[in-house]
């Protein structure tokens, strides 16, 4: 009954080192600039992706054997962005130039280089593939639906709600009937 660790394996990145910290880097990176980028305003959206993400991650290890998940997190916040940004030039360790969407496998190559094991990033790119897959490719297909909805207690905990056009606020709140600054009355009006 362990349940926090459903959580928590998303959270370790393996011992302090170059991978740890090249870990952090991406993380932070991506998942900002998704944020702000594709899921700007949609906060309800960008935690469901991490819940859908989580959930296939944590199915899939359990097949695998995985039980550490932070790094193939990381790896589907970075494929959702890349290919999010299919014409962006990237230019990994001013070695190789490539358009983003190939990022992922740059990613994979280096880590196979550092002695990682690539099933972790594989499990990253297959559910980062799955999601945009739902979410921006099959949506689009003649006959396509839109399969992945955002539960509405998400919208209603995490976006802000839409004002109301037909709403009319009471007399005492209507900016005409702000009380002004004595100050700036006495600005505008001098004796």
């Amino acid at each position: 009954f362990q349940i926090w660790r459903l959580i928590t394996n998303f959270l370790f990145f393996g011992p302090l080192g170059f991978s740890f910290f090249f870990n952090m880097i991406f993380l932070y990176r991506y998942c900002r600039m998704l944020e702000e980028g594709s899921f700007r305003g949609r906060t309800a959206d960008f935690v469901f992706m991490f819940l859908f993400g989580g959930f296939l991650m944590t199915l899939f290890g359990l097949f695998a054997s995985l039980f550490f998940l932070g790094q193939a997190f990381t790896i589907m916040l970075v494929y959702v962005w890349s290919r999010r940004n299919p014409y962006i030039r990237m230019n990994f360790f001013g070695l190789l130039n490539f358009q983003a969407p190939f990022l992922p496998w740059v990613l994979m190559g280096f880590s196979l280089l550092l002695g990682n094991s690539i099933i972790i990033d594989l499990l990253g790119i297959a559910v980062g593939h799955i999601y945009y897959f739902l979410e921006d490719v099959f949506p689009n297909q003649p006959g396509g639906k839109k399969l992945l909805l955002t539960p509405g207690f998400l919208k209603m905990v995490f976006d802000t709600p839409e004002e109301d056009p037909n709403y009319n606020p009471l007399p005492e709140d209507r900016p005409e009937n702000q009380p002004r600054d004595q100050d700036q009355n006495q600005r505008q009006h001098p004796q």
